[in-house]
């Protein structure tokens, strides 16, 4: 089978390899999916560099989540039928950048059958994600305000979606216009642009001073550090990454004088931890779809072949909402 491989860590356009390797054959407890759409994600960005808290041995396939077709199956598994359209987190160091993929068969849920392969794909890692993250850790309640960093793009889209979903105000801060018009069609009540204008005061005047009930930050660095300018009294802070590069260190005394709450957030440890409340998410989720209260944003349907330069763009932030690879 072909599958993108990463035999030194560096830039996507320049480590990702298209190579020809066997097709791996499932074991105990484990499912062969025939890849029909593969999302990309910054985490994939960041393990063709080395940078990701998860380092493969190399040679590796990137690709963390995947919309598939169940091939063949391993002893011992049951609940699961060949030809069956799913959707799972794919198992490193064999990752959804190929024809086929290897995947613990307990990760694995039905395809939401209100979406296309490419919206399925991009309906689990970052949806889940934000359905944890606003629901489990933040408790966002009706009426609430949710200020959305990195809002256009692909975790922070499904957080706009979410929020808009739970009753809440929505606040996404973007970078460039297109960026701003993808937010607003979203759903965003309120759109900044960083390049233009600073989110804080914008937050403080949408609510009559008292700032922003959740924040959601996939972003870090100074979009952090701004936020606690502008959170409301015991407000929630989720840290969801530190896609721009910098990870703060924040001031324990200014939380303790303000009354907020700092909440990190890492949805693979629910999958391990927690799979019951996974698939409940799942559920809810696909409830939401079938509604059509949330729908991936998928932006470019991109060739498989073109896997290399996809990454490359999701690692430069120059994607909108989700970059998807088909055959």
């Amino acid at each position: 089978m072909k599958a993108w491989r990463v035999h030194e860590n560096g830039e996507p356009r320049e480590v990702m390899r298209l190579d020809d390797i066997p097709t791996p054959e499932p074991g105990p407890g484990e499912a062969l999916l025939r890849v029909r759409a593969a999302n990309v994600n910054f985490p994939d960005a960041m393990l063709c560099r080395g940078e990701y808290q998860v380092r493969p041995p190399l040679p590796f396939t990137p690709g963390v989540e995947l919309c598939g077709e169940v091939a063949a199956l391993g002893d011992g598994v049951t609940g699961l039928e060949a030809g069956t359209r799913v959707i799972s987190p794919a198992a490193l160091p064999g990752g959804a950048f190929a024809e086929y993929a290897v995947v613990p068969a307990a990760g694995v849920l039905p395809a939401p059958e209100a979406l296309d392969d490419a919206e399925a794909a991009a309906l689990h890692i970052g949806y889940q994600t934000g359905w944890f993250g606003l629901h489990r850790r933040a408790g966002l309640r009706p009426g609430e305000t949710l200020l959305v960093h990195a809002a256009a793009g692909g975790v922070g889209s499904a957080a706009v979606q979410l929020g808009k979903a739970a009753g809440a105000t929505v606040i996404g801060v973007v970078g460039g216009p297109e960026k701003a018009e993808a937010a607003r069609e979203l759903g965003a009540d309120i759109v900044v642009d960083r390049h233009r204008e600073d989110f804080v005061p914008v937050v403080k005047e949408a609510t009559s001073g008292r700032g922003a009930n959740v924040v959601y930050d996939p972003v870090g660095g100074e979009a952090y550090t701004r936020s606690t300018k502008c959170i409301a009294f015991e407000g929630r802070i989720v840290v969801v990454g530190f896609a721009g590069g910098t990870i703060p260190a924040p001031g324990l005394n200014h939380a303790l004088v303000k009354n907020y709450s700092i909440l990190g957030l890492h949805w693979g440890l629910y999958a391990r931890h927690d799979p019951v409340a996974v698939g409940h998410a799942h559920e809810e989720l696909c409830r939401l779809a079938a509604e059509g209260a949330v729908r991936p944003l998928v932006s470019e349907r991109v060739p498989f072949s073109g896997a290399a330069g996809a990454v490359q763009r999701v690692a430069d932030g120059l994607s909108i909402g989700r970059l998807v690879l088909t055959p």
